[in-house]
């Protein structure tokens, strides 16, 4: 139990951790619906290595040895453990879910696979709490769509990328109340708080898509944040 504690805590140390209590400010509603936090396992482990999900998601994001990847929606860790291995006992990895008894299962497996460069964090619903300037990558496979105040928790994850830093997001194209987003709309969304889209794919094994994104500009002001809708013709703008 001492080990798994340790976990929990261990991640502070690649930069000061956010303090708490401070006034939130306000954020803009999304101007859509939100899917029901689904399962922790969006499939078996063994089928998405069939498929060669983990290793084509990790080629086109670059992850290699001493990169430092935030894990977002870790849930049982499918993730969490093939970024450990492609990132090297000189890397990092932080694994982060909202979901309590996920985290305490992943704890567990992170202590049983001996995992030294992981890490482990519960992240509230509006903020995944990364520490600053800490990461070259990091992760949102199949989760976006099930954030329920996207514009607060893209303006608080953003603090967490090193310069030069990027954002990874595997989802389907399907309404947002369907498990998936459709990619304009993800595009707006991260345009919003100052996200620009530098690749996109579509792949079989991703059972959806592929992008990436960087931070460009200063970070938006909470209260100059435009929400995105999705119009009838497919596009989507901020109103």
């Amino acid at each position: 139990m001492r080990r798994l504690a340790a976990l929990s805590l261990a991640i502070c140390g690649l930069a000061a951790c956010s303090p708490q209590g401070a006034e939130q400010p306000k954020f803009p509603k999304p101007d859509r619906p939100v899917s029901d936090t689904g399962a922790t396992e969006f499939s078996t482990e063994v089928k998405r290595d069939e498929l060669g999900e983990a290793k084509a998601v990790m080629d086109l994001a670059k992850i290699g040895q001493g990169n430092t990847v935030a894990d977002i929606g870790a849930g049982e860790g499918y993730y969490t453990v093939r970024l450990a291995e492609r990132v090297g006992a000189k890397g990092r990895v932080l694994a982060v879910d909202i979901d309590q008894g996920a985290i305490q299962r992943l704890g567990q497996r992170v202590e049983r696979e001996r995992l030294d460069n992981v890490s482990i964090k519960q992240g509230l619903p509006e903020d995944p709490r990364l520490p600053q300037n800490s990461f070259d990558r990091v992760f949102m496979v199949h989760m976006y769509h099930e954030v329920q105040d996207p514009y607060a928790f893209l303006w608080h994850m953003r603090s967490g990328l090193r310069q030069g830093g990027q954002v990874i997001v595997v989802d389907v194209d399907r309404p947002t109340d369907k498990h998936g987003i459709p990619p304009a709309l993800l595009f707006c969304e991260m345009g919003a708080v100052g996200f620009r889209l530098v690749q996109f794919v579509r792949k079989p094994e991703l059972t959806g898509y592929y992008a990436q994104f960087e931070a460009t500009g200063p970070r938006p002001e909470p209260a100059a944040i435009k929400p995105c809708k999705l119009g009838a013709d497919g596009t989507a703008v901020q109103r």
